[in-house]
């Protein structure tokens, strides 16, 4: 008999959005690997964030999802909360008690950055005994900036993350308490929370990447998507990066910037026909979107080469963008907790590719396994020369591909980070996190 599970993503297609995609690109496959999902989702038109309209057509139409209200900006950014998860709270509260109460579940699984619906694990676990899994894509309660020091703003400024930081010092305690497995992005966060939470085992966390979207890319052909960035038949080189900026990689960016200016200098007619894309930057809803990384292209005296894009377009666009790509960069965060799930459309794009992460990010094992691309790796304390000279080596390898030569990757290493794999490999700790009433009643009178 299949098992049920009740997904919590506040985000949902036809948002484009970074935080429902485990759970878009895991859709398809659970019902192969014994589970039937039952989603529960935003509204589109209450999110702020840009639309996709074929997103849609990647979701089973068999699978349930119950959508629901949140509250009209116009009334919550009186009171400065803007954030999705305050004004979706009540209407998620409510939704999850009815379809709790009217249907049998197995599991829950929130699988999304909207943290406050976390909130609400512990709750219905003590109200409905339904165990749960938690899926932190980011850190919850985190002391990055407070490490950075004041130079480093956080985003939404030092007031909204403050307030923020100090409801997830609440909560966060809670959910933790009777959660019954911990899936990450991060190699980094199960250490981070075992530390923090002396009663969490090792065994309960298991680190798991988002899964590459092959469907996706076999899709994009039918579509004919012309992307706007740029006219990829203008007889330029077009390098490309798609993903979000922020102070945190502006020391990728600097030594990215200045490599190409040494290098620029020395082989100044090569460079005579390069464009840098930067799409998708800001978070910001139009009209408030800033640029963050031409100010430093400038700075290093490459801002000639440099165009950022920063409002984000929709999905299958940017999968566009990257396969008219004639190269991709991929830009990682001086945090070494930053794994980007970004890497596996640019591996499925087929185009050459120029990565820098710290070390410690998982993005460096996949590069490394699937041979997929050029790899700069850095530690927090190196310095910038290090990490200049390191680059200024490998910008020839993205001159290594004319025309349309597919890089050498190693498909085989790839596939057990395709979409399906992953899928079936959340399916087995399901399996294992399903608890019988002895066990949910025992957990529930466990003083921690």
């Amino acid at each position: 008999m299949k098992r049920r599970v009740l997904i919590i993503s506040p985000h949902f297609p036809p948002i484009n959005a970074a935080d429902h995609q485990r759970v878009r690109m895991a859709l398809p496959y659970f019902e192969e690997f014994g589970w039937q999902p039952h989603v529960i989702a935003v509204q589109p038109e209450a999110v702020q964030g840009v639309c996709d309209r074929y997103l849609p057509s990647t979701i089973p139409q068999a699978i349930p999802v119950s959508y629901i209200k949140a509250i009209p900006v116009k009334y919550t950014k009186i009171f400065g909360l803007n954030n999705l998860g305050w004004r979706c709270l009540p209407y998620l509260v409510s939704m999850g008690d009815k379809v709790l109460r009217e249907k049998s579940f197995d599991l829950i699984y929130f699988s999304t950055t909207i943290f406050l619906a976390m909130g609400l694990a512990s709750r219905w676990f003590k109200k409905f005994g339904v165990p749960y899994i938690l899926d932190f894509q980011d850190p919850w309660l985190s002391d990055y900036y407070q490490e950075q020091g004041t130079n480093t703003k956080p985003p939404g400024g030092n007031l909204k993350y403050g307030f923020a930081q100090f409801m997830a010092s609440l909560l966060e305690p809670k959910a933790m308490k009777y959660v019954q497995h911990i899936t990450s992005v991060s190699t980094s966060y199960p250490a981070i929370l075992q530390q923090r939470y002396s009663w969490l085992e090792s065994k309960q966390f298991t680190v798991l990447p988002f899964g590459a979207p092959k469907k996706d890319f076999e899709l994009l052909p039918n579509l004919e998507i012309k992307q706007s960035i740029f006219d990829s038949e203008d007889g330029k080189i077009h390098w490309v990066y798609v993903g979000r900026g922020g102070e945190d990689m502006a020391k990728s960016l600097k030594a990215l910037f200045i490599a190409i200016s040494n290098h620029r200098n020395q082989n100044s007619q090569i460079w005579e026909s390069v464009k840098l894309h930067f799409v998708g930057t800001s978070y910001a809803p139009k009209g408030r979107e800033t640029k963050t990384i031409e100010p430093i292209a400038i700075a290093c005296g490459v801002g000639d080469l440099v165009t950022e894009h920063p409002l984000r377009i929709p999905y299958f666009e940017a999968l566009q963008v990257l396969k008219d790509s004639n190269g991709i960069l991929l830009i990682g965060s001086d945090d070494p907790n930053y794994s980007a799930s970004k890497i596996y459309p640019c591996i499925l794009a087929k185009k050459p590719i120029l990565g820098i992460f710290h070390e410690n990010s998982l993005v460096v094992n996949v590069m490394q396994q699937t041979q997929a691309g050029e790899i700069v790796t850095f530690k927090s304390e190196d310095n910038q020369s290090k990490l200049i000279q390191q680059l200024k080596l490998k910008l020839d390898s993205l001159f290594k591909f004319p025309g349309n030569t597919v890089p050498n990757t190693n498909w085989l290493a790839f596939e057990p980070y395709t979409a399906r794999s992953m899928t079936k490999r959340l399916c087995e700790i399901f399996n294992k996190s399903s608890l019988s009433q002895e066990v949910t009643n025992e957990l529930l009178t466990t003083n921690y």
